[in-house]
C-alpha cells in the first residue's frame, strides 16, 4: 500500500482518527463488567472442581486464559489513556489489572511508550520489544551472543520459557537506570500480588491456589507474547534506520492486521488491527473495529489470518539489503560462508 495516499486526502490521518479517540464510560465499564466477573465465576468453579475433573477444569482455564489476555488489553489502553477519559480511572484500573497479570503499570506503560515511538526503528531498538539482530550484526557477533540469541529465538524459548521469566521473575526486578516512579510501580504491583496470593491460599489452600494461577498465567503470557510477536514480525513488515524511518509508514506498514475468527478477536480485545492502534494509540480498543470498517483505506492493508501467522515462526533475522525477515537458513548461502 501506498502510505502516502493518505495523506493527500482533504482530511489528514490526525482527522480521520480523531473522531474514534474518545473514550466511552459505558463501554469500558461495560468490558470491565464482562471482563472480569467471568474470570472470579471461573476461579471460583475451578476452586471448586480442582480435583474432581481435569475434563472440567482444562478448559475453563483456557478460558480463564483467554479472559486475562482481555484483561491485559485493558490494562494496555489504560496505559495508552484510552480507557477512560480520567487519567486518575486509567491509573487505578491500570493498577488493579496490572497485578491480575502480574505487570507493574507505570514501569510498563513508560517502556510502551518507548516501543510506540521507535518501533520499526533499526536504530532504537531494545526497549519493550523483542530482540531482533540484522544479518551482518549476527554474522559479526561472537560464538557466544550467536548461541544466546539463537536461544533467545528458538519457539520454546521465545513463547514457553520466555514468558514465564518475564511476568513471573523480571517484572518484580527493577532494571539498572528505571525511574523512581518505575521502580515503585514494580514494588507495589509485587506486593499486590503476594497479598492476593496469600489471602487466596489461606482461603483455599497454597497448592490449590498454584494449581490455578500459574497455568492460567503461563497459558494466557504465551498467547500475549505470540501476539506481540506476530503484530511486528511478519512478512513485508517496515524496518528502517533512524535517517528515513517515518512513523506513518511504521504504523500501517510495520504493524500487522491480524485478522483473528470472532471468539479471538473478542478475548484479544480487537488488538489484531494494530496498524491502527499505532498509528493512534488514543483509540479505545471497541472502536479499532469501527475506525476499520469506516475508513477504506485501512482496509488495503493484507490481512494476517489465523494459521497464516504461523509461518511468522521461521523469521530470526532482518537483512537489510533486501529488507526482509528472513530465517538462519538464509545464512547458508555461499556469500556467508566465510563469515560464518
Amino acid at each position: 500500500m501506498n502510505v502516502s495516499t493518505i495523506q493527500t486526502k482533504n482530511e489528514s490521518w490526525q482527522k480521520i482518527v480523531a473522531k474514534y479517540q474518545n473514550p466511552q464510560r459505558a463501554k469500558s465499564i461495560g468490558q470491565l463488567l464482562n471482563t472480569l466477573i467471568p474470570y472470579a465465576i471461573i476461579w471460583y468453579v475451578l476452586i471448586k472442581y480442582l480435583s474432581v475433573s481435569l475434563w472440567i477444569t482444562l478448559p475453563l482455564m483456557l478460558i480463564a486464559a483467554g479472559l486475562l489476555v482481555r484483561v491485559f488489553i485493558i490494562f494496555h489502553d489504560c496505559g495508552h489513556g484510552s480507557f477512560f477519559r480520567s487519567q486518575k480511572a486509567n491509573n487505578f484500573w491500570g493498577f488493579i489489572t496490572g497485578m491480575l497479570i502480574f505487570t507493574p503499570y507505570q514501569n510498563w506503560r513508560h517502556d510502551h511508550a518507548v516501543h510506540h515511538s521507535h518501533s520499526g526503528n533499526l536504530d532504537h531498538r531494545g526497549v519493550g520489544e523483542i530482540w531482533t539482530m540484522t544479518v551482518l550484526e549476527y554474522l559479526k557477533s561472537s560464538r557466544w551472543v550467536r548461541i544466546k540469541y539463537r536461544l533467545a529465538r528458538h519457539p520454546f524459548c521465545l513463547f514457553i520459557i520466555g514468558p514465564a521469566i518475564l511476568f513471573l521473575i523480571l517484572q518484580r526486578i527493577p532494571l539498572k537506570g528505571a525511574s523512581k516512579t518505575g521502580r515503585k510501580s514494580i514494588h507495589l504491583t509485587s506486593a499486590g500480588i503476594l497479598m492476593m496470593a496469600v489471602i487466596i491460599s489461606l482461603m483455599v489452600g497454597l497448592k490449590t491456589y498454584l494449581l490455578i494461577q500459574l497455568p492460567i498465567v503461563m497459558i494466557a503470557a504465551t498467547a500475549g507474547v505470540w501476539l506481540f510477536y506476530i503484530q511486528h514480525q511478519f512478512e513485508g513488515v517496515y524496518w528502517e534506520r533512524n535517517i528515513h524511518w517515518d512513523y506513518l509508514t511504521e504504523a500501517l506498514k510495520g504493524s500487522s492486521y491480524l485478522k483473528l475468527p470472532k471468539v479471538l478477536q473478542w478475548f484479544t480485545g480487537n488488538i489484531g488491527f494494530h496498524h491502527i492502534h499505532h498509528l493512534s494509540p488514543r483509540i479505545p480498543n471497541y472502536n479499532l473495529e469501527r475506525c476499520y470498517k469506516e475508513n477504506p483505506i485501512f482496509q488495503q492493508i493484507k490481512p494476517i489470518t489465523f494459521f497464516k501467522s504461523f509461518e511468522a515462526l521461521a523469521f530470526r533475522l532482518w537483512d537489510e539489503q533486501h529488507n526482509r525477515l528472513v530465517g538462519f537458513d538464509y545464512l547458508h548461502h555461499p556469500r556467508f560462508h566465510n563469515l560464518l
